[in-house]
């Protein structure tokens, strides 16, 4: 299966269709992963309309009141249900020193914005639980809560529809795609997929209200990896998505062809799992020029719509109870990649020692 190169931001174009026709060679989304930290994943069975209505969703329930949004709360939760209103979630390498130490080896033209007297991101988030229930006693049942619907009528009834069928079509590409990944890595080709097994799966888009947060080099998100497994997006309506290739180090402006594509990250339970083989991908959200002339467009071409940048993104979590201890033959391969680094006087980054522990432990720290 040749990887195509050539329809998306130099990040290998990796072909789900022709991996579920049968069996064949699989390397390459591997390889993708640990080269790129990130791929572009064509899938068929995903809709470009389904996405098209998941957005026109978020974007009416967004442009509620922020009290009708605040009654789908949950704090006590640690907000793993519901939403999370702006000016809550903090970047956590504003004030992490190896995150900063990352930021700080990149070519200065190649750097995020600078987070470190950045405030909490203005950015909303909703949480949809997209997980089977276990069936057995979780030892962490505040990762596995009751969803939240929204209570307006203009939202209820077509809520749950919508965000299944959307979060149902991510599912199913980045569960493919981790067997993919499996079989690349020389491991059993249901390996990750098991793992994933009753894990709390997340549909979690954000919400930007570019009424208030439009102003260029604004930082909806900043600069951060995700503690998942492998993050799935689909195409947002406004640019300002960056994200840096493991390889290069290069800031790339994030741009999903049209059709069936969908953007994959590796996430840090991957990281953990693969002993540093794959690496978590960084990515943060700004406002940029782009997202500006996108704006000033919907303004004139859709003006009874919300001015609301909504992310299609997707958290597939490892399962809660599963013990993340990290794969040997994984490991002596990530150890190997270091040390040739290390002769050709290339930096890795600094050492991890990746702890054996619970998924829902290492989701708590």
């Amino acid at each position: 299966m040749a990887i195509q190169q050539e329809l998306s931001m130099d990040l290998p174009v990796i072909d789900l269709d022709v991996f579920l026709a049968g069996p064949h060679d699989s390397e390459q989304a591997a390889d993708a992963l640990i080269t790129y930290g990130a791929l572009v994943l064509h899938d068929s069975r995903v809709s470009e309309d389904d996405n098209s209505t998941f957005l026109d969703l978020l974007e009416d329930y967004f442009a509620q009141p922020a009290e009708d949004l605040k009654t789908d709360e949950r704090p006590e939760l640690s907000y793993q249900v519901g939403v999370t209103l702006e000016n809550t979630e903090k970047p956590k390498c504003a004030a992490d020193e190896p995150c900063l130490k990352i930021i700080a080896k990149l070519d200065p033209a190649e750097r995020p914005l600078d987070i470190t007297a950045h405030s909490p991101d203005p950015k909303c988030r909703f949480f949809w639980r997209m997980s089977e229930k276990p069936p057995y006693e979780t030892q962490f049942p505040g990762l596995n809560a009751s969803n939240i619907v929204p209570k307006a009528e203009s939202l209820r009834e077509r809520w749950t529809p919508i965000m299944e069928q959307w979060g149902k079509s991510m599912k199913d590409a980045v569960a493919n795609l981790a067997e993919m990944a499996a079989v690349g890595l020389d491991l059993p080709a249901e390996t990750f997929r098991e793992a994933g097994a009753y894990g709390p799966h997340l549909l979690a888009p954000t919400a930007s209200d570019l009424v208030k947060y439009g102003e260029k080099d604004t930082i909806l998100a900043g600069f951060h990896s995700d503690l998942n497994f492998l993050t799935i997006h689909g195409r947002s309506r406004y640019p300002g998505l960056h994200i840096w290739a493991r390889n290069t180090g290069k800031r790339i402006a994030v741009k999903i062809p049209q059709g069936n594509y969908l953007l994959v990250q590796a996430g840090k339970q991957l990281e953990h799992l693969t002993g540093g083989l794959i690496k978590a991908g960084f990515h943060e959200v700004v406002v940029n020029e782009k997202t500006i002339s996108v704006i000033k467009s919907r303004k004139v071409q859709f003006p009874e719509r919300p001015l609301v940048r909504i992310s299609s993104t997707f958290f597939w979590h490892l399962n809660s109870d599963f013990d993340l201890t990290p794969i040997q033959g994984l490991v002596a391969r990530a150890q190997a990649i270091r040390d040739e680094k290390a002769k050709l006087g290339q930096d890795d980054g600094e050492p991890v020692v990746y702890e054996p522990m619970k998924v829902g432990h290492h989701v708590q720290k």
